[in-house]
């Protein structure tokens, strides 16, 4: 079987590091591109048989330049893991600072799009071409104080499921995978966040967080790493138009 050739968005820590560790382990070819050079690095000096290029995905010339180079770096591509994302700030939407609302959707969802947009015409050209959409938990609850990022988060499930209606004709399923929260430093900072505008303490809303999950524990980024291989290989071939919670049974927004 020819190894397949993975590209993934924000791919140098957290989600993205860990996919990239399962799609190599795997035997794909893989392709990352990060915003954190310092992050690619480390990267490289760990897996490097990985090629890597340094990416603003709300940048529309940098992603078109990038995922050209990924095609060529790989001699094609078969699988699309747009995991490129920010959390935005924490706050009530009559004092959301526009600015970081703009700045959110230009990551999450406008990235998403030219990302995807350029790596279309590639992914035609596969036996089996699959997109993955790091969507999140926020994609099915709507939470409070974090309207951007909520709204990216939905935003994307219906891009999803557009994009698997448009391409299922070629053969390429389209997925979301909608993390609960992972363990990691970006999910310390959320909980932050949260302590500073409700007046409670972090420890506090890391309970609050795990009170609403009938498995008491965070999810693991290698879980969703693994989730994301399992969806681009054969055994997933019949799913399609998806959104996929991974979230220890969230049971409503905390």
């Amino acid at each position: 079987m020819t190894a397949q050739r993975v590209m993934i968005t924000a791919g140098a820590s957290g989600i993205g590091l860990a996919a990239a560790r399962a799609f190599g382990k795997a035997g794909a070819a893989v392709f990352v591109c990060d915003i954190d050079e310092a992050a690619l690095a480390r990267l490289a000096c760990e897996l490097p048989d990985v090629k890597t290029a340094v990416c603003d995905v709300s940048r529309r010339g940098d992603v078109e330049h990038m995922v050209a180079a990924a095609a060529t770096a790989l001699g094609g591509l078969d699988v699309l893991l747009n995991n490129a994302g920010i959390s935005g700030p924490t706050a009530p939407v009559e004092e959301m600072d526009p600015d970081a609302w703009d700045a959110v959707v230009r990551v999450n969802l406008i990235g998403t799009f030219n990302v995807t947009r350029c790596a279309i015409p590639h992914l035609k050209s596969s036996k089996s071409g699959v997109i993955l959409n790091m969507s999140s938990i926020a994609g099915r609850f709507g939470y409070a104080n974090r309207s951007p990022y909520c709204v990216s988060k939905w935003g994307l499930i219906g891009f999803t499921k557009t994009l698997s209606i448009e391409l299922g004709q070629y053969g390429i399923r389209v997925n979301a995978i909608l993390p609960g929260p992972v363990q990691g430093e970006r999910l310390e900072q959320v909980f932050q966040g949260r302590a500073k505008l409700s007046g409670r303490s972090q420890e506090e809303e890391t309970e609050l967080a795990m009170s609403i999950q009938s498995l008491k524990r965070f999810v693991d980024p290698r879980e969703v790493a693994a989730l994301c291989v399992f969806l681009a290989s054969d055994a997933g071939k019949s799913i399609s138009g998806q959104a996929l919670p991974i979230d220890n049974d969230a049971l409503k927004a905390s």
